[in-house]
């Protein structure tokens, strides 16, 4: 039997994964928080019945235990699969809880890095490791496009601990033969994307104007660009990762990218709206055809250090997973955000 352990599977990414994992007949684990909001617990509800469910802090070394009794109750189990998707992945929020982002993002993939390099040989040549990284690490990038080889300048305390990780990753394949791959996934959205990331804000804030229970929105940095994919492919990308017989480090993206500004105004056309732009800085203004503000710019929603510019290049994935998307135009992913 195939097993896979999600840690962060009420998330966005961890309840498309587990929907995958589950239609490939996995038996699916995952871990969430005591303090889960409600509404996270949503994105599971329709398969929870078809999960096993461990609470679980990335703080604490329980993971250890976790991991031992699920190996311990599917004796012969062919491979177990792990995606450590769990984290503070908020960069804004990094800002405000630095210590609380950096020991949580880093402890969690050390823990279980050293639960799987202390098992027996056997043991540990059936368990296949996902690190979830990001394009935050590229940070004030060194390169465009972005692929594996180019090199990390993070710009937030999440993007650092986010590198910790990367490497320590690396670090352990390489000194202890374990199977383990790093993701260095792009921004990637759907309905099921959480409320206090930019792009579900757009959405939402846009809905509330056209039902009159909000005037405008505010923003910050709207000409900073984004490489926007589906998170129905990307975990898709994440499963080829440890179907590999070798393991490795990957990018995955579209290899487009656009201004949050576009992304407003492609969202405000979905609802058959026109946006128009007036004054510039923090003057700026988006009004609506019939000249009412619609979206303004705060300097409060600015992180301290910004990050302009990511591009992915996913040639690699293309090429040695055979990983194809679904979702192919940024149309198609504000016409699905839509339907929440």
């Amino acid at each position: 039997m195939k097993l896979s352990l999600i840690t962060g599977i009420t998330g966005q990414d961890g309840s498309y994964l587990a929907e995958l994992l589950l239609n490939k007949k996995y038996k699916v684990y995952g871990t969430v928080r005591r303090n889960s909001y409600i509404h996270n617990y949503k994105r599971i509800d329709h398969i929870r019945d078809k999960l096993e469910l461990y609470y679980y802090d990335l703080m604490d070394n329980s993971i250890i235990r976790i991991i031992n009794e699920i190996i311990n109750s599917n004796k012969d189990f062919e491979i177990l699969e792990i995606y450590n998707l769990a984290a503070q992945s908020h960069v804004q929020i990094s800002f405000d809880i630095p210590e609380y982002t950096c020991n949580t993002n880093s402890l969690g993939v050390l823990n279980i890095l050293e639960t799987i390099r202390n098992l027996d040989e056997t043991k540990k040549s059936k368990i296949k490791f996902y690190q979830a990284g990001t394009s935050e690490m590229y940070g004030k990038v060194l390169e465009t496009p972005q692929n594996e080889n180019t090199s990390f300048n993070p710009q937030s305390p999440y993007a650092c601990s986010k590198v910790f990780s990367h490497f320590l990753v690396n670090n352990y394949r390489d000194s202890y033969d374990i199977f383990a791959c790093n993701g260095i996934l792009f921004n990637h959205e759907s309905s099921r994307r959480g409320y206090n990331f930019v792009t579900m804000k757009i959405i939402r804030g846009i809905k509330s104007i056209m039902n009159g229970k909000l005037d405008y929105i505010e923003l910050g940095n709207i000409y900073s660009k984004r490489d926007w994919g589906h998170a129905k492919d990307y975990v898709y990308g994440m499963w080829l990762m440890l179907q590999q017989d070798i393991s490795d480090n990957y990018v995955l993206a579209t290899g487009k990218t656009y201004t949050i500004k576009y992304f407003i105004e492609k969202c405000f056309e979905y609802m058959g709206k026109t946006i128009t732009w007036n004054g510039s800085g923090l003057n700026e203004v988006g009004i609506d055809e019939t000249n009412i503000i619609r979206i303004k710019i705060n300097k409060k929603y600015f992180r301290p250090s910004e990050v302009d510019l990511l591009l992915g290049d996913p040639t690699k994935s293309i090429k040695n997973l055979n990983w194809i998307k679904e979702y192919d135009s940024i149309d198609k992913i504000i016409e699905e955000m839509f339907t929440i």
